[in-house]
């Protein structure tokens, strides 16, 4: 588990969505551990991964921490709601919810390329907008890239659904928050990757809070997990700047579309843990 997740802890802070995607099916999948509390050693990681990650990022300019803190406050309200219904739900009524968010999102991310979606930072906008406006240097492209953000209200809207997801199923909500900034909003993929980084250390423990107060955790397994996401965040954190926009994404939808199908299979009873 702890060379586990030094590779989620890499491929998660790189692609931004928190390694919950990978940690959660893992866990049920293949140790046939009790999803909810996959779903709370998920969250403790993805707070881990948070917090070493965005130290980096902050650092190389990639985080719009002005749109991360506005549609924060979105996603740590569904966040709580979403936890609450995990204790409702079926273990399988939540396996196919994954499933769904997963395929989706994977089709969603390869609808536009990503040089169709940048609003470049040009011209006057309100003074509401206007504070979102921000800028990075890409490495791997050689050029400072700016941008204005677009569509404010369905990113807030998508912020609300992936934090109610990351109650549900501990995935930390990435998964909808980049694709919403990247597609939606126009914001570039590593500044949303970046950006997603930084937004879900907080919703992961508004989610965490519940799953510990009705006692699905397992503090040994959790400890030695955190520690392999610390390293791998490191890793991680310091490789996305250099790589290209385009592998990002093309990584990001073929991963989804392969765990989304494997959660399928399970809630189906055709895998067998």
């Amino acid at each position: 588990m702890l060379l586990i997740s030094v590779a989620i802890g890499i491929i998660g802070s790189i692609l931004g969505i928190g390694g919950g995607i990978f940690l959660v099916p893992i866990l049920t999948l293949i140790l046939d551990i009790d999803i909810r509390i996959a779903a709370a050693t998920s969250l403790v990681a993805i707070i881990v991964m948070s917090s070493t990650s965005s130290s980096s990022y902050l650092h190389e300019g990639l985080v719009n921490v002005k749109l991360g803190m506005f549609l924060e406050t979105f996603t740590t309200a569904g966040a709580v709601i979403g936890a609450v219904f995990v204790v409702i739900l079926e273990p399988s009524t939540i396996e196919i919810v994954l499933g769904v968010t997963l395929v989706y999102t994977a089709i969603y991310m390869q609808l536009k390329k990503e040089e169709n979606i940048i609003h470049k930072g040009e011209g006057p906008l309100s003074a509401f907008r206007s504070r979102f406006r921000s800028r990075f240097r890409d490495p791997a492209a050689n050029k400072v890239v700016e941008y204005d953000v677009e569509n404010i209200g369905k990113g807030a809207a998508g912020s609300f659904i992936a934090g109610n997801l990351s109650g549900l199923v501990g995935i930390g909500g990435g998964i909808i928050k980049v694709p919403a900034m990247n597609i939606w909003m126009g914001v570039p993929i590593k500044a949303a990757t970046a950006t997603s980084n930084f937004m879900l250390g907080v919703t992961a423990v508004a989610s965490a809070i519940v799953y510990i107060s009705n006692g699905f955790i397992a503090p040994a397994l959790t400890a030695v997990v955190a520690i392999g996401i610390f390293l791998g965040a490191s890793i991680g954190s310091r490789t996305l700047p250099r790589i290209s926009a385009g592998r990002v994404r093309t990584a990001f939808a073929a991963i989804l579309v392969v765990i989304g199908i494997l959660m399928f299979m399970k809630a189906a009873g055709l895998v067998v843990s």
